[in-house]
């Protein structure tokens, strides 16, 4: 298996309520998409949105489950001050916040918010693993 992932999916109650969440953080639909699935373009990855129950059944699990699902999705900034600024546009957008942008134990800054399905995202500036041209995280050999 080549190390690196290709897609995220994220489950969703309400398709059309999330994909307005995410547009309104500027993400852009692909054409690929349809009325049961969007997708979008997040540099070398892509991310869809999928109705819960769809997915669950697809992957053959239980759609029931909530509170902490064991995963953060992160959204990675290039300067210190852009993480509140980040964070404080996903709340305008329909995010809930969960942790105020704050400096991090480890040297660079972070906050979380929720989006509408409560799904996490981390906004994080890491001055150890600066962001390259396109975004990408470039992590130290």
């Amino acid at each position: 298996m080549e190390p690196r992932v290709s897609l995220i999916t994220l489950g969703v109650a309400d398709l059309a309520r999330s994909r307005a969440f995410y547009e309104k953080l500027g993400f852009r639909p692909s054409s690929m998409g349809s009325d049961q699935v969007v997708f979008y373009q997040l540099g070398p990855l892509a991310l869809s949105l999928f109705p819960r129950e769809s997915l669950a059944c697809d992957a053959k699990v239980s759609a029931e489950g909530s509170g902490f699902r064991g995963i953060t999705l992160a959204h990675n900034v290039r300067a210190k001050d852009e993480v509140a600024a980040v964070i404080e546009e996903a709340v305008r957008a329909g995010a809930t916040l969960v942790k105020a942008s704050q400096e991090a134990p480890w040297g660079g800054q972070s906050g979380y918010f929720a989006d509408p399905d409560g799904h996490l995202w981390e906004v994080a500036w890491n001055p150890f693993a600066p962001l390259g041209p396109n975004g990408e995280m470039m992590l130290p050999a």
